[in-house]
């Protein structure tokens, strides 16, 4: 059964940095591409940052280029978002995601692309 499980979500003031950490168990990922997306209250899933376990390569929503990093452990089967320089409009809950078939990085962008989805992690920035 796989499980994709968040957290290391908070509270925090703008500016101020929140490290993410999605736990993945139940197959082999080293194929998949591993996303963040994240959803504020009233809005849509939108994307955040997505790395290919394989080799690195990461992509990233331009709301959060240059300010947070996604990088990915193979010992610990787990993928982190670093995130800094916080604002209040990063308030939102944020999902982990795997996904098998995706096979550009741009592509990595479309939540329907993924089928595997964490629980979530409240992350609040205050002003």
């Amino acid at each position: 059964q796989v499980q994709l499980v968040e957290s290391g979500g908070g509270l925090v003031q703008a500016g101020g940095s929140l490290r993410l950490s999605c736990a993945a168990s139940g197959r082999t990922f080293s194929r998949y591409i591993m996303g963040w997306f994240r959803q504020a209250p009233g809005k849509e899933r939108t994307f955040a940052a997505a790395i290919r376990w394989s080799d690195g390569s990461t992509y990233y929503a331009d709301s959060v280029k240059g300010r947070f990093t996604i990088s990915r452990d193979n010992n610990k089967n787990t993928v982190y978002l670093q995130m800094n320089s916080l604002k209040p409009d990063d308030t939102a809950v944020y999902y982990c995601a795997a996904g098998g078939a995706i096979w550009t990085m741009t592509r990595s962008a479309n939540s329907a692309n993924y089928e595997y989805w964490g629980q979530g992690s409240q992350v609040t920035v205050s002003s």
